[in-house]
């Protein structure tokens, strides 16, 4: 167990959210259903399972074929209500996630805020005259009822071997998992044998009606700036300073780690804000370093990192995407799903 000592706090927060969740399945809370087919993206565990890159891939495959629509909840803004992202938008407005899926997909599909999801969904449904909606950090939000729920689970931390908060990272139970259509183990590690995909399936346990794929992450092989880029391979000449505000860092750590053992992290929160203050220190740490230096970080972060003008020239991202085993049977349930609504 993470956290032991923390246990009889967890069988309140149990006690809570499975009475919650009882109350759901019994139809004393509404859970609302559309005619619109609406895939559903989230975790049982709080943040650091891959959803921001998984949201990516599904936007960018459906939107190939339908009018799409992503909709978050815009967490880390500053304003309230609903709200379509556009070229006047920032991170401030919209939240980090919202920006960085516009910064690289400009208009190929709608993104949308709202806190209200079954009004932002009502809403971006209609005005945007959508074909399918996304939503991203759903599994929790109840009112909405996705048509195809998919359940991420990090394959160096699984819900599996997890507990309850604030014993564990679980916001609720692994009963839970019972309600996913589609759970993707993500992050898995380049090598993974069919031995031990067979494994997680096995403490997975999937009823009939669910399947389990396997993802990882494809870091690109270029890192970009404000207005250049450059081979992921050159990183070797320089002395890196990396600035994160992501749940989890480790396996960008360790990505890194192959092209360069001279990395300087500065770690902050999921979701930080960063100030004046932390862009100070940054550049500090970053006049330790020798003459040849760059600033990483990753494309959630530089959205908001990038509004400081003294870092701009020395500031940089690595794009990364999500690599599914079995994609093609993966796209193929994703298809059925949205042509049957």
């Amino acid at each position: 167990m993470k956290r032991w000592y923390l246990y009889p706090f967890s069988l309140g927060y149990h006690l809570g959210t499975a009475l919650r969740n009882r109350m759901y399945d019994w139809g004393l809370f509404t859970s609302k259903k559309f005619s619109t087919p609406i895939i559903g993206v989230g975790n049982l565990s709080v943040g650091g399972s891959g959803k921001s890159p998984m949201v990516m891939y599904l936007a960018e495959y459906l939107s190939k074929y339908y009018r799409t629509g992503v909709l978050s909840r815009g967490y880390g803004r500053v304003t309230k209500g609903y709200s379509i992202v556009n070229y006047n938008s920032n991170y401030k407005l919209v939240g980090d996630e919202a920006m960085q899926l516009f910064e690289r997909f400009r208009n190929r599909f709608v993104i949308g805020v709202c806190e209200d999801r079954v009004y932002g969904a009502k809403k971006i449904i209609e005005d945007m005259d959508l074909e399918v909606l996304i939503l991203d950090d759903s599994y929790q939000h109840r009112a909405i009822q996705p048509g195809l729920n998919l359940l991420l689970t990090d394959y160096n931390d699984p819900y599996f071997k997890d507990y309850i908060l604030p014993a564990g990272d679980l916001r609720e139970s692994r009963h839970g998992m019972s309600r996913a259509h589609i759970i993707m183990v993500t992050k898995c590690p380049d090598d993974l044998t069919e031995e031990k995909k067979l494994y997680y399936i096995s403490r997975i346990r999937p009823r009939n009606y669910q399947k389990v794929f396997f993802s990882a992450i494809a870091y690109d092989e270029n890192i970009i700036g404000s207005d250049s880029m450059m081979p992921v391979k050159n990183l070797d000449y320089y002395d890196v300073l990396l600035v994160t505000g992501i749940a989890n860092p480790a396996q960008l750590l360790k990505e890194i780690s192959k092209y360069n053992q001279r990395v300087k992290h500065l770690q902050y929160k999921d979701h930080h804000n960063f100030t004046e203050d932390d862009v100070k220190k940054i550049l500090t740490e970053f006049k330790k370093l020798g003459e040849y230096a760059i600033v990483l970080t990753t494309e959630k972060d530089y959205v908001r990192l990038k509004s400081f003008d003294s870092l701009r020239n020395k500031l940089f991202y690595w794009p990364i995407n999500v690599e599914i085993d079995k994609q093609e049977e993966f796209n193929k349930i994703i298809q059925n799903y949205v042509r049957k609504i």
